[in-house]
């Protein structure tokens, strides 16, 4: 039986194209660890894609060009031409271009992870200004997924191998972040990284960290009273079938070192969890969207224009998204067959006691 059949499909946008992106893709998908895991399909163009391999002279990359994502090659890189028209590409600048066609490629890739044509997807990143359209209208990926797949709602959550972070509130401004600190959005969150801890990480019974707003957790009050009028009561609902502790004082739990006693944390706002995320996970931290029906992985920083075009890009968190957008599909795939028939899998078990008891009569 050819092998190849049981390796997940794996999607890539080409981000701005005037970033990084599709220098990463090309350094990333270069690694014969990846094509030995999963089946590469680039949703870009091949000139772009020539483009920027011309800048990477040492390395030797190649790629199976297709329009349509039934005529793979599971042996190779495909790309997927989304477009037909020559691009002025321009590494380094923002421009109208740049944003236009990464949000025709996260538009085509999205809508094949959706029909299952792929079966995850890694963004590559994109800038939020000059992708607003009437179409994108969004801070960044996550909204736009929570929005392309109709979810209640979805957990931006960072993970690295020495932890887990989660976020409460994203792309809001630091003015707004207290009344979007509510019991109900805090519990939503909270539930979500537990079904992912479970679903996408294998881990039975995780333990949930969950930190304060206020400098030093509000000290009871005293400097702020969210903790105690908002985040105490969402945990006490939490731990009802929960392992939920907290609020803790945020610089004490990351300086302390207690983030490594906890399966997950979920931080109040984007710089309280991602300032000491970026500081400890050594550059190889993943973004990934919790609580959509598909796998969505994507690195942790941005399109880099300062370095684009100039071999500079460091592809170690890129790499990190693809095998965790594998590790997650399968843990995925185990949890699922863990729990699908189990009335058909007790009669299977009987079947197989029963037939087993007979061989033993008659050995007998």
């Amino acid at each position: 039986m050819n092998s190849d059949i049981h390796k997940p499909i794996i999607g890539f946008t080409s981000g701005d194209l005037n970033g990084i992106g599709i220098e990463l893709i090309i350094k990333a998908l270069s690694d014969n660890r990846v094509l030995d895991l999963c089946v590469p399909v680039v949703f870009c163009n091949n000139k772009c894609i020539n483009f920027y391999k011309k800048t990477l002279p040492q390395i030797n990359f190649n790629f199976h060009s297709t329009k349509e994502l039934n005529r793979l090659n599971h042996k190779q890189v495909n790309v997927v031409n989304c477009w037909e028209e020559d691009v002025n590409i321009t590494p380094g600048e923002l421009t109208e271009t740049g944003g236009k066609y990464a949000l025709i490629s996260l538009q085509q890739a999205t809508t094949a992870l959706k029909d299952g044509s792929i079966n995850a997807l890694i963004t590559a990143p994109i800038h939020k200004k000059n992708i607003q359209s009437d179409d994108f209208k969004h801070s960044g990926h996550t909204p736009y997924f929570k929005e392309f797949f109709a979810v209640n709602d979805v957990l931006m959550f960072m993970v690295a191998e020495n932890m887990r972070v989660g976020l409460v509130t994203e792309h809001v401004p630091v003015a707004e972040i207290s009344k979007n600190i509510t019991k109900e959005k805090i519990l939503s969150k909270i539930k979500i990284m537990h079904q992912s801890l479970q679903k996408d990480f294998g881990i039975d019974k995780p333990k949930i960290a969950v930190l304060g707003l206020n400098p030093h957790a509000g000290d009871e009050g005293l400097i702020g009273n969210e903790e105690e009028t908002v985040i105490k009561f969402a945990i006490k609902d939490a731990k009802h079938n929960m392992l939920v502790f907290g609020p803790f004082s945020a610089d004490a739990f990351f300086a302390r070192g207690s983030y490594e006693k906890f399966d997950g944390v979920l931080a109040m706002y984007h710089d309280q969890g991602l300032i000491p995320f970026k500081s400890l996970a050594f550059g190889e931290g993943v973004n990934y969207t919790a609580g959509l029906p598909v796998v969505r992985t994507s690195p942790d920083h941005g399109t880099a224009f300062d370095i684009a075009g100039r071999d500079k890009a460091d592809a170690s968190s890129f790499l990190v998204s693809i095998f965790e957008a594998i590790d997650i599909f399968r843990n995925r795939q185990g949890y699922k067959d863990a729990r699908a028939n189990p009335m058909r899998k007790m009669s299977a078990r009987f079947l197989a006691n029963s037939v087993d008891e007979k061989l033993a009569e008659e050995a007998s």
